[in-house]
């Protein structure tokens, strides 16, 4: 074959990928929790992908799945060994949309919460597939099987325990977006104001307070703090620390749900996601992440900049 003709040939291969990039960015960020993880697993398809050809290939959406998934599992591996390491909790990166409402392409296919994605983190690689590629993006067992190269039966255990596992842990309700703008609001402003009554009033008595800082950011603990009266200590003692830098707030949407933002200067300083619960009136989960590993590709806007 010649350069003249090969090159009609690549530029097909890499139209056929970028039609499908947004669904393969969505599925491998559900499994793996880090954009930046995600984007290196997207290439390493690409190369794959490229390097074999399109030819007698009948179903390339398919094809391109399953070699994403799993470079996917692959790379969960390299993750669990940087999580050995990690000072401090781990959670998973956001993506936060624009104040335009412009979101990330995970965000334009399929939401996981970053609430969910804290929950997936406690299941095995496969069991984690096997539950984003059924309940998420709606994949049949015998579909699953021939992407990780499993029976249908051992497809359809993995997804039952998964999905035993999630239920446990996260309960099927999803807040509706108006109180979930209140509530965050709310919590916001307490926080930010130190004020520790109204504080008390949102969060829920078991409050879970997560912060990831990677050992690079305050605030930030080893461990997550449990309880209303800890909590709210934790969250005001920051806000009433002499030499707090000044911040920015901006309200946006953080996998699919309203959150908060804060900018030091135009750099990203922390995001701020908080889970409700079931009644919608209190807060019973708060995390934020000032990793700024994890902030890279937050932005304010020109406007905003300006």
């Amino acid at each position: 074959m010649t350069e003249s003709s090969a090159r009609p040939v690549a530029d097909e291969a890499t139209d056929v990928f970028m039609e499908h990039r947004e669904l393969l960015f969505g599925l491998v960020y559900n499994m793996l929790g880090s954009v930046s993880d995600t984007e290196d697993v997207l290439q390493e398809t690409w190369l794959s992908w490229t390097g074999r050809g399109t030819g007698g290939i009948t179903n390339p959406r398919a094809y391109l799945v399953r070699i994403a998934v799993n470079h996917a599992l692959q790379r969960r591996a390299a993750i669990g060994r940087r999580r050995e390491t990690y000072v401090g909790p781990w959670l998973p990166e956001p993506l936060v949309a624009d104040d335009a409402g412009a979101e990330d392409p995970a965000l334009r296919h399929e939401s996981v919460s970053l609430a969910m994605l804290v929950v997936l983190e406690s299941l095995t690689p496969l069991e984690r597939a096997v539950f984003v590629l059924n309940e998420v993006f709606g994949y049949a067992h015998t579909e699953i099987a021939e992407i990780i190269d499993r029976t249908p039966a051992a497809v359809r255990q993995l997804a039952h325990r998964a999905r035993a596992h999630v239920h446990a842990r996260r309960p099927l309700y999803r807040a509706h977006p108006r109180v979930r703008r209140e509530a965050t609001e709310r919590f916001v402003r307490a926080a930010l104001g130190g004020d520790i009554a109204a504080l008390m009033e949102i969060l829920a008595p078991d409050v879970t307070v997560w912060t990831d800082g990677g050992g690079k950011r305050r605030p930030a603990g080893l461990r997550p703090v449990h309880g209303r009266d800890k909590a709210a200590r934790l969250i005001t003692s920051y806000a009433a620390r002499r030499g707090a830098p000044v911040m920015d707030l901006h309200y946006r949407r953080v996998n699919g749900d309203d959150a908060a933002v804060l900018f030091q200067g135009d750099s990203p300083y922390a995001v701020m996601v908080m889970d409700l619960t079931p009644e919608g009136d209190r807060v019973s989960d708060v995390y934020i992440v000032t990793n700024p590993d994890k902030l890279t590709h937050v932005h304010k806007d020109e406007e905003e900049a300006k």
